[in-house]
């Protein structure tokens, strides 16, 4: 939830490792030529070097061959995050602060 700074660190751990897959982004303020843009030429943590982004169409990047859903919604009740196969969300918006905010997440993860 989010693709701001802390929501492309969290994408790029997730997609330089074996442990975790990276299904989903949600960001209802950019358009998913601008979060391509953004995660590639990062001016903290330098330019994407690994495997390409590109975008599909305006609901899919592509990094590499796989395919990563792109949600523009502000109310994360009506984020389908389970039917994007998410086991986990990352609230990296800073709006969603306490538990009981952040819990909107939840009702919409399991499948």
């Amino acid at each position: 939830e989010g693709f701001g700074r802390i929501g492309r660190l969290v994408a790029r751990v997730a997609l330089q490792s074996e442990d975790v897959e990276l299904v989903a982004v949600n960001d209802p303020f950019i358009t998913t030529d601008y979060m391509t843009y953004m995660f590639k030429y990062d001016s903290v943590h330098g330019q994407w070097k690994h495997h390409e982004l590109k975008v599909k169409d305006s609901k899919t990047l592509l990094f590499g061959e796989k395919p990563v859903t792109v949600f523009g919604i502000k109310n994360p009740e009506e984020i389908p995050w389970g039917e994007a196969g998410a086991e986990y969300v990352v609230e990296s918006t800073g709006v969603f602060t306490d538990k009981d905010k952040a819990a909107a997440h939840l009702k919409v993860c399991d499948n």
